[in-house]
């Protein structure tokens, strides 16, 4: 089942990169009592992804502030330290946090996986962007395949 508006986030477990290393996060404790901007990429480092959707959100992360949200967060299936790396390269700094879903559990757990075998890449999650409020989705932009248009920061930042 893929999750809608309306919905509360499953329970999962994430790998929240920090500057002392990895560091295990339940999605319950992180979207709690606050409203959280999530973004999700087919991979780090990938086209799309480096060049569009990650400096969107960076660029953006005031105007997001400006909104009331809490924090930008993106998560693909990647490992921590390639997270990590990926928002070095893309200037990402304290302006989005990275949330490594490794075995893609949470993107099984909200149903918007992708079968990237074609291409090398396994299981990955779909390019969406969501707003959380306290665990509870309250905008989700889920992109058709190989597009780039309803997830971008300003699509998100213009239905808030």
């Amino acid at each position: 089942m893929t999750i809608k508006v309306g919905d509360r986030l499953p329970h999962a477990t994430l790998t929240k990169v920090t500057p002392d290393g990895p560091d295990q996060v339940s999605t319950d404790d992180f979207f709690a009592g606050r409203r959280v901007a999530l973004f999700s990429v087919p991979g780090a480092f990938t086209p799309t992804c480096s060049a569009r959707h990650l400096p969107g959100f960076v660029e953006q992360a005031q105007a997001f502030r400006d909104k009331g949200v809490d924090e930008i967060a993106c998560t693909a299936v990647n490992d921590a330290f390639v997270l990590s790396a990926w928002a070095k390269a893309g200037d990402a700094g304290d302006k989005v946090t990275m949330l490594a879903d490794g075995n893609a559990d949470f993107a099984k757990a909200i149903g918007l996986t992708m079968d990237g075998s074609a291409y090398g890449m396994g299981t990955r999650s779909q390019r969406y962007a969501m707003l959380v409020n306290d665990g509870v989705v309250e905008a989700l932009h889920v992109e058709a395949p190989g597009e780039f248009k309803v997830s971008s920061a300003e699509n998100l930042l213009a239905s808030l």
